[in-house]
């Protein structure tokens, strides 16, 4: 990323349509991620938001959240690129995402999406970050509360976080790499409050001549069964939130998913038994933009683990995993 504040960040104009209310402001910065984590799940609003990662195209997403006592639901529309969309109502997520002639739907578990990158409950995150204060900022027109989240260690990112001083919600965040450099950078170019209970915006619209059909997931089976891997000790401050095993495209047989976190890094693990060794597999780490990935091959099995963290996190967790017996596909 060349500059902190690229060119991409449109000016905001924040429309707020609800009447405004005046509370103590926080006094440390965990009181202020604290309202930013709350702000995110109970307004109501509609915006779009620019995704940039160093050396990767910029992407634009439209987000619409409501919360009026009935529980959150929420649509995200991917803007460029191929057509997807996210619908979450509570803890429930169903992505739509086009594929050739068919669009496949997707379920998965809520995780953090910006704003509400942050989780109400601090205390994992406490573990394993310190929270500053820095200076009140302008960010498209709103005072904004710059915070500080410095990693403790090695293993997670550092992240500059910009929460509007009004209403909490969080208007622009920042990815740190070890070397302090920003390596991703997410705000909002519109925003606006709502004040509505309408619900007509809340069902997908990705591609509606194409014939909509279910994912193959299994929960628990596979791959996933204990007897055939286990894991070992895991970077510090991570653990593992989630255990599926997929049917994904080109892929002849099911694919083991495990999601590791530490309240705000996620790091996915895929599992797949090698059927011919001798088609070769390049080994090791690679990176694109702030993303990182390491890949292993161990008794008969292939791992990929992927996040947005430092190589040497990915290269610790792959190393976790261990397997008790080869696969009966595999032949040596």
């Amino acid at each position: 990323m060349r500059s902190a504040a690229p060119a991409y960040l449109l000016a905001l104009c924040l429309v707020w349509t609800t009447a405004g209310h005046a509370e103590n402001q926080p006094e440390d910065g965990w009181s202020w991620l604290q309202k930013t984590a709350q702000a995110a799940r109970d307004l109501s609003y509609r915006g779009i938001f620019v995704y940039q990662g160093v050396n990767t195209n910029s992407k634009s997403v439209q987000i619409t959240h409501m919360n009026y006592g009935q529980g959150e639901y929420a649509r995200i529309v991917v803007l460029d690129g191929a057509p997807r969309e996210i619908l979450r109502q509570g803890n429930d997520v169903v992505v739509f995402n086009a594929r050739d002639e068919k669009v496949v739907i997707e379920k998965r578990k809520d995780k953090n999406m910006f704003p509400a990158l942050l989780p109400v409950d601090m205390t994992a995150l406490k573990q394993s970050y310190h929270s500053k204060l820095g200076a009140t900022e302008r960010i498209g027109g709103r005072d904004a509360q710059l915070v500080y989240l410095e990693a403790k260690d090695g293993y997670r990112y550092s992240y500059k976080l910009w929460v509007d001083r009004e209403y909490g919600l969080l208007l622009k965040s920042m990815l740190l790499n070890e070397r302090q450099e920003p390596v991703e950078q997410i705000a909002f170019s519109q925003l606006n409050l709502l004040d509505t209970q309408n619900m007509d915006w809340f069902q997908p619209k990705v591609d509606v001549r194409k014939p909509y059909v279910m994912e193959e997931v299994t929960d628990q089976a596979g791959l996933a069964q204990a007897e055939v891997w286990q894991l070992g000790a895991l970077p510090a401050g991570f653990h593992k939130i989630d255990h599926v095993v997929r049917k994904l495209p080109n892929k002849p047989a099911p694919v083991s998913q495990l999601i590791f976190s530490d309240g705000l890094a996620n790091v996915s693990m895929f599992i797949e038994a090698v059927s011919n060794p001798a088609t070769p597999i390049r080994l090791g780490h690679r990176g694109v933009g702030p993303t990182n990935m390491f890949v292993n091959v161990s008794n008969g099995y292939q791992t990929v683990v992927v996040g947005e963290v430092p190589a040497s996190t990915l290269m610790q967790i792959s190393n976790s995993i261990s397997f008790k017996s080869s696969p009966l596909s595999y032949k040596k």
